[in-house]
């Protein structure tokens, strides 16, 4: 890839573009917005496949398996598709982090991702949007290099740089390895910081009552699920809730929204503790530090009532 492509690669696409979603969709509440905000997108995202990604779920992070919170979230990806009456390729996606920065874990979704990549080009890449631990795309990218530079990767994880150290984001403390191949590989890369950046982008009880409830299937279940989730940790007073993950589909239709500052950078790689380390690699990246609030709910709440007014709503999405 020239440089001048892969510079054209890291900026918002102007055109209708094919995209694959990694996501641990039952982690918490906010990959269902992500998913559902998606299937909406589809006059500008071509929506291929749905990947599950691992997570070790409640109560026990440390203890349980994340192999159990990838097959959770399998079933809860069926779930949203069916909310939004919609169909799409799911894929299984590994059931452990890497053991290091050399050896791949094999599943349906690194495997789907290899073979899918090498339809693409670096002038028509596929966009890989990737919404918790990246051990999937991380080992399609040891299994085969090479794709690097058939795919564009769009990553929420890790803190935004100024909140210093000693911040560890989930996403990233995960699958640190996996957060160090991507970003050290040669596929362009767009990073949307958590603490720091979106959480800038939240949801409030005022808002799912007057905007969602009522509007059709999915914005229900969203909305009772946020109001739920946060009745056990915010019972009886006012609260907001981020939905993180609505932010990296949001990017990319940022010519549209309006609503994301972002800029190119230099590729800082996380150490073990989640910092980042002070050396630059010879990588530019695009760094995303701001997100309107305001243009971006008012953009997800408007596609999102559009389930209810479509027709064929059942039609496949490939």
């Amino acid at each position: 890839m020239t440089n001048e492509q892969y510079a054209r690669n890291i900026q918002v696409p102007t055109r209708p573009i094919d995209a694959v979603l990694d996501t641990d969709a039952f982690n918490e509440i906010d990959d269902q917005y992500a998913i559902a905000y998606l299937l909406a997108c589809r006059e500008k995202i071509r929506l291929q496949a749905i990947y599950a990604a691992p997570f070790a779920p409640y109560p026990n992070r440390e203890g349980v398996s994340p192999g159990v919170g990838m097959e959770q979230s399998y079933h809860e990806i069926l779930k949203i598709l069916d909310l939004c009456n919609r169909r799409a390729d799911v894929f299984r996606g590994s059931c452990a982090y890497l053991v290091d920065e050399q050896t791949p874990r094999e599943s349906e979704v690194a495997r789907d991702l290899v073979e899918r990549a090498h339809r693409y080009s670096p002038e028509d890449p596929l966009y890989v949007i990737a919404i918790g631990a990246i051990t999937n795309v991380a080992s399609a990218l040891l299994i085969d290099p090479s794709i690097a530079e058939n795919i564009v990767i769009v990553w929420l994880g890790g803190n935004a740089r100024h909140m210093g150290n000693g911040w560890k984001e989930y996403n990233m403390v995960q699958d640190v390895p996996a957060a160090r191949v991507v970003m050290s590989s040669q596929a362009p890369l767009i990073q949307l910081p958590c603490i720091g950046t979106v959480t800038h982008f939240t949801v409030s009880e005022g808002d799912l009552e007057k905007y969602f409830i009522g509007k059709n299937p999915v914005m229900d279940y969203l909305a009772r699920n946020t109001i739920d989730a946060a009745g056990q940790y915010a019972a009886g007073k006012p609260w907001s809730r981020v939905v993180w993950d609505v932010t990296a589909v949001g990017w990319l239709m940022s010519d549209v929204n309006n609503a994301f500052g972002y800029r190119t950078v230099a590729t800082r790689l996380p150490n073990a503790n989640c910092d980042y380390e002070e050396a630059e690699l010879d990588k530019p990246m695009t760094y995303v530090f701001f997100v309107n609030r305001d243009q971006l709910m008012y953009d997800l709440v408007e596609r999102l009532s559009t389930f209810s007014a479509e027709e064929n709503l059942d039609e496949t999405l490939v």
